[in-house]
């Protein structure tokens, strides 16, 4: 097996079609202070934009297979882009929460199409490499990310009115990928005869789509809901706060590009389980800390344990899948939506109750959850770092 693979179109074409959706998760989700002030809503009400996304991860995963069957990966991933350009410029224009909340369910789908499609065809494509391909694409992806969350903190602290504006620039560049970009994908694409993908998947499986899930929760409150301890802990104002978060944002990015190289000699179970503890002993510090310079700090180490998990767990599911990749990641899309949906929910309620402080309780069992789920599911029999 090469030690190494071509960082080719395709790999650039993936990776920037996900870094765009990337870009709506880094500006919006931690902005959720800014959409608070702005709406006057309460944490449980700001939390359901969570619920909207998950919903249409939801969605998404159900359709899944039925849309790479008629349409092919490629096409599928364009049609994704469409539908999440649509639900940003209804999310920009449409001040109430009620058609944010509807705004973030279309383009929700769009980025769970996206999600989803570009790592099944990366994992496809980069075959003997894929736990390196899949890795390396998804921190091109935490780019978006970073950006994302820069630019709209920078616009909110030079025009606080109009920060949703900055979210605009991915249609252009979506445009400019896909003049620029087609060339790279694969030949035309011809519906299998035997229909889309389905049939009874393994208990292994079900065990790595459980600690999937319960990884999803854990990331997810923590970047809906982190730039909200920060002002609470450091009395820094929204917007700062918000911008703060680039550096889980950047842990990530740090965490996908390197990891797959320095731990290879590990298989993917020990790698899991080694940002689990990662994750695990950051948060506690981050939770603790009432120093703005160290929240950066620790939550940079939290999005370093975090960092391999979405990756992993992926291609953990793919390999349980029997050869159907596009049934597991519909699967994995079900598996995140319901986290999505529930998690930032919960918290939002459970901080409107007891204080985010006290709330954020829930993420370091949800991070020893997710180990218990590992332990029970080894994928070694599966093959080593390839799968």
């Amino acid at each position: 097996m090469p030690k190494t693979f071509q960082r080719n179109g395709q790999f650039w074409l993936l990776a920037l079609q996900v870094a765009t959706v990337n870009f709506f998760t880094g500006g919006f989700g931690p902005s959720q202070a800014l959409l608070r002030e702005d709406q006057g809503t309460s944490l449980g009400i700001a939390g359901l934009h969570g619920t909207a996304m998950g919903v249409a991860a939801i969605i998404a995963g159900g359709f899944n297979s039925k849309l790479v069957h008629r349409f092919g990966r490629s096409n599928t991933t364009w049609i994704g882009l469409s539908v999440f350009s649509l639900g940003i410029v209804f999310f920009v224009f449409s001040p109430p929460v009620q058609l944010t909340l509807l705004a973030t369910l279309i383009a929700g789908f769009g980025i769970s199409v996206v999600i989803n499609n570009v790592n099944t065809a990366g994992s496809h494509a980069f075959a003997e490499r894929s736990h390196t391909a899949v890795a390396q694409i998804n921190a091109v992806a935490i780019a978006g990310f970073v950006t994302g969350n820069f630019i709209i903190g920078t616009t909110a602290n030079i025009v606080r009115e109009q920060w949703r504006l900055g979210l605009l620039i991915t249609i252009p560049f979506i445009l400019a990928l896909f003049i620029k970009g087609r060339k790279f994908e694969p030949d035309s694409h011809i519906p299998d005869e035997s229909g889309p993908q389905r049939g009874k998947l393994s208990k292994g499986f079900w065990f790595s789509f459980a600690g999937f899930f319960v990884s999803i929760s854990a990331e997810f409150a923590t970047s809906f809901w982190s730039a909200s301890l920060i002002s609470d802990r450091t009395d820094a104002s929204a917007a700062i706060s918000t911008l703060a978060v680039i550096a889980f944002g950047s842990g990530v990015g740090t965490g996908r590009w390197y990891a797959g190289r320095l731990l290879k000699r590990f298989h993917a179970d020990e790698q899991l389980k080694m940002a689990l503890c990662l994750q695990f002993v950051a948060f506690g510090l981050f939770w603790s800390s009432h120093i703005l310079v160290l929240c950066l700090i620790t939550l940079f180490m939290v999005g370093l344990g975090i960092s391999v998990q979405f990756p992993l767990f992926t291609l953990r599911m793919v390999a349980f899948s029997e050869g159907r990749p596009d049934l597991a990641i519909g699967k994995s899309s079900i598996a995140a939506g319901i986290a999505i949906a529930s998690s930032p929910l919960l918290l939002g309620i459970l901080g409107d109750k007891f204080g985010i402080s006290r709330a954020y309780i829930m993420v370091p069992v949800l991070i020893a959850l997710c180990f218990t789920m590992v332990a029970l599911s080894p994928s070694k029999h599966l093959g080593a770092n390839n799968i």
